[in-house]
């Protein structure tokens, strides 16, 4: 299927971004806005299948960056069969990591874990970063720069995104260092900061409720967590998901329930996605969606893509404003996590937000490590 800028892009304005104003909001991505399963797979598959076609026989490592593709870094992986690990701004115990930065983000600092590619680096012929967009290229750019100083000559790199925006400088910039491109749509990026400025930001903003949500909340741990901030060959991880979808199938909570929400938490996003799918599989309505450190102007325009904003706090840290966009009303709702504090704030704040849209039954699903 061939996938066009209008089907695809919707900008939002940014809260009090000084240095990229705009926010290109893929609506088929399944993070700002809740979509249907498998149109975001198909959107994703259609990716993989060009960079299967351009790096046939290579032994590749897919790292998805976190937190808007970390679910498409991992469909591509999945597909692909190849290795998988993401970039986080999460802490993991006992690590080293490679750091950079994202200078146009809310979160700007990012990190790989510098141990699993020590790993798998003379085992990979080619690192490819996957996005949902490349603007610029310049934060993959300064990965590189630390992955070439550390690891010369061992590995070719190469970048798959939904969209790509780049100029005509920044693309002859990448040719010339012979790091190739893999997208869906090209975009233009001139009118984004007029078109953001044009809306109101006059949505509804709803702020945090931290008390207790009270009686009825469903909850469930499952064992077998696997962690893709750390490098997974992705059919396990896949098989781990499949695991994890089964627990909560057995559970029975969604049996009789017919239009269902699957909302992720934050760079847990893929797990959540391959949820939903196996429930539209079983022929309910289902849409997915994760909440986001992105603090992003809802409006009440038609064309805008956002226009609810619930204000939450983060289920992995409770000083953490994190937000959910547009949830709607379903027989049942689902939130799954891989957050492994045993906090009650960030759980508070979510399931308030999704009662106060009329969901009652509400299943919290904690993929633990045992």
């Amino acid at each position: 299927m061939k996938y066009s800028e209008e089907q695809l892009v919707r900008i939002a304005r940014r809260e009090k971004n000084t240095k990229r104003s705009y926010l290109v909001v893929n609506r088929l991505q399944g993070k700002h806005v809740p979509v249907c399963p498998d149109e975001a797979f198909a959107m994703f598959l259609e990716l993989a299948a060009l960079v299967r076609k351009a790096y046939q026989d290579e032994r590749l490592l897919l790292i998805g960056f976190a937190e808007t593709a970390t679910a498409i870094g991992a469909a591509l992986a999945v597909e692909l069969n190849t290795l998988y690990m993401q970039t986080t701004r999460e802490e993991i115990p006992g690590v080293e990591y490679l750091y950079f930065s994202e200078s146009h983000s809310h979160a700007t600092e990012q990190k790989l874990v510098r141990d699993d590619i020590d790993r798998v680096v003379d085992e990979t012929d080619r690192i490819v970063f996957v996005e949902d967009e490349v603007t610029t290229g310049n934060t993959i750019l300064k990965i590189i720069d630390l992955l070439e100083k550390r690891y010369p000559g061992k590995s070719a790199f190469g970048v798959a995104s939904l969209l790509n925006g780049m100029d005509e400088k920044a693309l002859n910039t990448y040719a010339d260092r012979g790091i190739s491109l893999q997208y869906l749509v090209k975009t233009q990026h001139g009118r984004y900061t007029e078109i953001a400025g044009r809306y109101r930001g006059d949505g509804v903003y709803v702020e945090a409720d931290l008390s207790n949500p009270g009686d009825g909340l469903t909850e469930l741990t499952v064992p077998g967590w696997m962690n893709a901030r750390r490098c997974v060959l992705a059919s396990d991880y896949r098989k781990a998901c499949e695991n994890l979808w089964i627990s909560i199938l057995e559970c029975g909570f969604l049996t009789e329930k017919k239009k269902v929400l699957v909302t992720g938490t934050e760079e847990f996003m893929y797990p959540a996605l391959y949820v939903a799918e196996k429930l539209q599989e079983q022929g309910k309505t289902v849409k997915c969606h994760s909440t986001t450190r992105s603090p992003i102007e809802v409006s009440s325009e038609e064309e805008y893509p956002l226009h609810r904003r619930y204000e939450l706090r983060s289920l992995y840290e409770d000083e953490r404003r994190t937000f959910l966009y547009d949830p709607d009303r379903y027989d049942g709702a689902v939130i799954l996590t891989d957050a492994q504090n045993n906090s009650r704030t960030g759980i508070n704040t979510l399931v308030h937000a999704l009662r106060s849209c009329g969901n009652e039954e509400i299943l919290l699903v904690r993929w633990c490590q045992s």
